[in-house]
């Protein structure tokens, strides 16, 4: 049964000079007990579709489609239910999560605060529960009386991903929680994540990122976008080693490979630059960019199409029929 069901999403941004088009017509599905990966360079709007879910603020509109969690549509939900569901039901680990805590304040002072108001009373016990989540993430209880600033980087992270954690959230959201951190703690975090599925402290994982790799290491399955589109998505295994649109299969080609030297087997990069999404072309997003590129992707834009079962592709190259 899918925990979230995303039906053709459009979120847009109010800018002087128009509206962007960040979000534009994305369809997805999140199962329980999977991890669910969104992946696609900086640009391609993944980040605004998962903060759209938790918390929307000018700029930022919702110009259509819905987002149905748990039966409920995020998109209809007044200020007083979406803050009753927010770090209860649905969290989220920022894309920032280092800076996100409030370095006026202690670990414990935080999480209290978020606690009571979703309705707790008793301080003693929140402390409690806060301090044997961080044994779990295998930091010191005594880190509930530091602030931010007396952590470090990989510190403050798990100490986040404990608050946004913390009242046991259905669905937590992993907005590029390991963009800045070094190979070794994020091996840590996806560990940890690993670790908050099999406690039951959380049903299912939206990841976020621009690092295939990361995603091959936790995702059952994953989409990737392009220009506020998807593009394709299906099982990681079949993404990774089978990609069908041609701009999954440049980006798996841009991913470096340990024992292959340089003077050997170069990188392949993605020629071009993302498009605006200011203005964008009629017919395919990553026409502008594709090797492939035939004169009805100018003019048409591509409809998913299924080639494999689960596996969805918006190409003309496999049959992604749609209308001028």
């Amino acid at each position: 049964m899918a925990l979230l069901s995303v039906e053709n999403l459009k979120i847009y941004y109010n800018t002087p000079v128009g509206q962007v088009k960040a979000v534009d017509g994305v369809s997805f599905k999140v199962e329980e007990g999977e991890v669910f990966g969104i992946a696609g360079e900086s640009g391609c709007g993944k980040s605004t579709l998962v903060h759209s879910l938790i918390l929307r603020k000018p700029p930022m509109f919702h110009a259509g489609g819905k987002a149905l969690f748990k039966g409920k549509d995020l998109m209809k939900l007044s200020e007083e239910e979406a803050r009753r569901i927010r770090y209860t039901e649905l969290s989220i680990i920022p894309q920032y999560a280092m800076n996100a805590l409030n370095p006026t304040k202690k670990i414990k002072d935080i999480v209290w605060d978020l606690a009571r108001e979703h309705g707790y009373d008793d301080r003693n016990e929140v402390e409690k529960l806060l301090r044997e989540r961080l044994g779990m993430v295998k930091l010191s209880p005594k880190v509930a009386d530091m602030y931010p600033v007396e952590l470090s980087g990989g510190m403050r992270q798990r100490a986040t991903m404990v608050v946004s954690t913390l009242l046991n959230p259905d669905l937590l959201i992993a907005d590029e929680v390991t963009s800045a951190l070094d190979v070794t703690t994020q091996r840590v975090v996806i560990e940890l994540l690993h670790h908050f599925m099999e406690e039951d402290i959380v049903r299912s994982i939206i990841f976020v990122t621009h690092d295939l790799a990361l995603l091959d290491k936790i995702a059952d399955r994953f989409m990737v976008m392009y220009a506020g589109k998807m593009v394709e998505i299906g099982p990681t295994e079949e993404l990774i080693n089978e990609p069908a649109h041609p701009y999954t299969s440049m980006l798996v080609e841009s991913l470096p490979k340990i024992g292959v030297r340089y003077k050997e087997t170069k990188l392949k990069g993605i020629p071009g630059y993302p498009i605006s999404l200011l203005n964008p072309p009629k017919g395919c997003r990553f026409y502008t960019r594709c090797p492939y590129v035939m004169d009805v992707c100018r003019r048409v834009e591509p409809k998913p199409v299924t080639i494999k079962d689960g596996h969805l592709v918006a190409c003309h190259l496999l049959g992604g029929e749609g209308s001028e």
